[in-house]
């Protein structure tokens, strides 16, 4: 294992363990193994660091569902599934951020710089229905950025839920669950 993915691994650790908003980037370092001055030569700053963790050690959303391929259902459960994973691994994380009014504004701002940030996905998947919507395969009349909202809403106050009980991970059915739910109103 590279020096990179050793942070980014000791960075995942560091960061749900104590919080982001309470990572230091020495706190990485010593978890790595390394020096912070390494950390440097991967990594602009903390927030780039926690970048590359969400994407590359937090449940993946898929790339992007594609418009016509599969189902819209199973599009959406597939999108719904990774969702649901992604916000009850990162609530440890981002908690202490969100609840500091000061770090919550840096967080923004930098995760705008690098063109990242929450509303991505609600966007990615709008996207998709709009596709779809031009197919055919959603009705005309609806509203994809409604519906988007509403199916990750759902996922992030489900996963809430789930991390505020301590509860397992999902079931597999959770995902088709709520799909099931939304999937009337958007068959054309």
């Amino acid at each position: 294992m590279n020096a990179r993915e050793r942070i980014l691994d000791a960075a995942a650790a560091v960061m749900r363990e104590n919080g982001v908003a309470h990572a230091t980037t020495k706190q990485i370092a010593r978890a790595a193994g390394y020096s912070e001055a390494l950390l440097y030569k991967h990594f602009r700053d903390k927030e780039e660091i926690l970048l590359h963790v969400l994407q590359e050690r937090m449940p993946a959303f898929p790339a992007g569902a594609v418009p016509g391929e599969g189902t819209v259902e199973a599009n959406l459960v597939a999108v719904t599934h990774a969702a649901l994973r992604f916000y009850l691994s990162g609530f440890p994380m981002m908690a202490s951020m969100v609840a500091q009014p000061t770090l919550m504004a840096a967080a923004r701002e930098n995760l705008t710089a690098y063109g990242a940030g929450p509303q991505r996905p609600v966007h990615m998947l709008a996207d998709y229905l709009r596709g779809e919507q031009k197919l055919g395969r959603v009705p005309a009349d609806s509203t994809p950025d409604a519906a988007a909202a509403l199916l990750m809403g759902a996922c992030f106050q489900q996963a809430f839920l789930r991390y505020f009980a301590g509860g397992p991970d999902f079931p597999e059915t959770a995902a088709a669950e709520l799909v099931a739910g939304l999937i009337r109103t958007l068959a054309p």
